[in-house]
């Protein structure tokens, strides 16, 4: 994706509400199972972290975006957007 793509994806994810939070028990299969079930209903999410180290955040974002094949969009202090089109698409991207 290219800034342009990004930038519009962060535009529509400024009003989402999160709607997964990670404790700092960290990623397991039911967090998982959760974001691939919101990624196919909504495509954009966002995902608090209650996580204080910033290091342990950027892995687990690089750990979710490679284990659910979305795309990173935003990574500010706890919170984590991401992106991944499902098959029926509801949000159309600009080229």
């Amino acid at each position: 994706m290219n800034s342009k793509q990004i930038s519009y994806l962060r535009s529509l994810a400024h009003n989402l509400n999160p709607v997964v939070m990670i404790s700092n028990k960290g990623l397991s299969e039911g967090v998982l199972k959760e974001l691939n079930v919101c990624l196919d209903a909504h495509e954009l999410i966002k995902i608090k972290v209650m996580v204080d180290d910033k290091a342990v955040r950027s892995q687990m974002l690089t750990d979710i975006c490679e284990q659910t094949t979305a795309t990173a969009v935003h990574h500010i202090g706890k919170q984590l957007v991401i992106y991944r089109q499902s098959t029926k698409p509801k949000i159309v991207i600009p080229k």
